[in-house]
């Protein structure tokens, strides 16, 4: 019988804004019970966001997808101990506070797991728990730069260029997930609830391209190079009549193709271009042979030429995201979700590109509204309607 992958496993899930939400939406999206905590009254800041007026942020709506919401103030003394309630019932609690909010709030790993030793715990922080830097406050933008990504990022005459979205948030988000999964099954193997501490510098600085392994071991330094790659070309994006077009071969073969489809078979048989060295010397004249040969034609025909039922080169349009809503490739593997909703009408979701074979999709389709839940998961401690009332009048919930 088909079921859900994380079927059973629940997550109390303290993330707001980006990259900790982002996270546990792909672990609701596998079958997993996320509850979202949140502040009473405002709740996460990112519900406060692009939208129509009125309506929680779409952006929200996206990276909390498939989660139940209860409110709850971990600043007070009510609060903490109802949080170390639901604690008892956890098998995670997932956190991306600056490095010491936790802690000051005596709710440190430590207490968590002294009332429920099965429970991991794991924090995404800027710069993680330890280290001259941890606690430090950081967004988007400085992990990238922090993280080593921001330098290589951009053209040569030009600064530094930041990853398109919120890169770094979505690659922490994605480590968080990882971690997460990875400590739940050793604990179900060995019975030990193991703590994860992870920056975003480090997520970031992970994913560099080999950059500090190469520039150790053969002292080349991996500088701006726009759209190109540093050993080899062409790998780059080339202007059609009516858009771009992204063309890369990175060996030989593919060079060759390249070539004979171009009209240009001769080249590949050019001392100069015979390696990935020798290409990556003289790119800006193979740049140039390209882009002239794509100038004169639509993305449409250099992709016929190109692509599949061509040279069967890789190469695609560069497309926009809106525009990819109606791609057939992502609609063919169910990446594009569409969910009628109660104020927007419809939302439409990217879909989680962890597909299993026969496993059900979440259970719930949308986000929360802010403390949706609170009546059904506070029931599940013998909250009555009475003390509900009264904590809620009290800011507590």
């Amino acid at each position: 019988m088909a079921g859900r992958v994380l079927d059973g496993v629940r997550i109390l899930d303290l993330t707001r804004v980006v990259a900790g939400p982002f996270a546990t939406a792909v672990l609701a999206d596998l079958g997993a019970d996320v509850v979202k905590l949140e502040r009473p009254g405002s709740g996460d800041d990112y519900r406060y966001g692009p939208s129509p007026r009125g309506q929680t942020s779409l952006s929200f709506q996206n990276t909390n997808r498939g989660k139940r919401s209860i409110t709850l103030d971990l600043r007070a003394e009510r609060g903490r101990e109802l949080f170390l309630r639901l604690v008892e019932g956890a098998d995670a609690v997932v956190e991306n506070f600056r490095g010491s909010f936790m802690a000051a709030q005596g709710l440190g790993p430590e207490v968590i797991q002294a009332r429920n030793p099965h429970c991991v715990v794991a924090s995404l922080s800027g710069f993680g728990h330890a280290g001259p830097r941890a606690g430090g406050a950081s967004y988007d933008i400085v992990a990238q730069a922090a993280g080593g990504f921001l330098a290589m990022t951009g053209f040569p005459d030009a600064p530094p260029v930041r990853g398109g979205g919120a890169l770094a948030d979505f690659v922490g988000g994605l480590y968080l997930g990882l971690g997460l999964v990875a400590a739940l099954l050793e604990r179900d193997r060995t019975g030990q609830a193991r703590v994860l501490d992870l920056s975003n510098q480090d997520a970031m600085f992970a994913v560099t391209d080999s950059a500090a392994t190469i520039h150790a071991g053969i002292g080349a330094t991996m500088e701006r190079v726009g759209n190109q790659h540093p050993f080899t070309a062409p790998y780059d994006c080339f202007e059609a009549t009516d858009g771009w077009v992204a063309i890369a071969t990175a060996s030989n073969k593919l060079f060759a193709a390249l070539c004979r489809a171009i009209g240009q078979a001769e080249l590949s048989g050019d001392e100069r271009f015979r390696s990935h060295r020798g290409r990556a010397q003289h790119r800006e004249e193979i740049n140039g042979v390209v882009a002239s040969w794509v100038r004169e034609r639509s993305c449409a025909q250099v992709i016929s030429l190109l692509g599949p039922e061509g040279a069967d080169l890789p190469c695609a349009r560069v497309a926009r995201p809106d525009e990819l809503v109606s791609d057939p490739q992502l609609l063919a593997r169910g990446m594009v979700e569409r969910h009628p909703h109660p104020g927007l009408g419809e939302v439409v979701f990217h879909g989680n590109p962890l597909r299993f074979s026969g496993a059900q999709p979440r259970e719930r389709a949308l986000a929360p509204d802010l403390g949706e839940h609170n009546r059904e998961i506070y029931a599940e401690l013998g909250l009555g309607e009475a003390l509900l009332k009264e904590l809620a009048e009290a800011g507590v919930i």
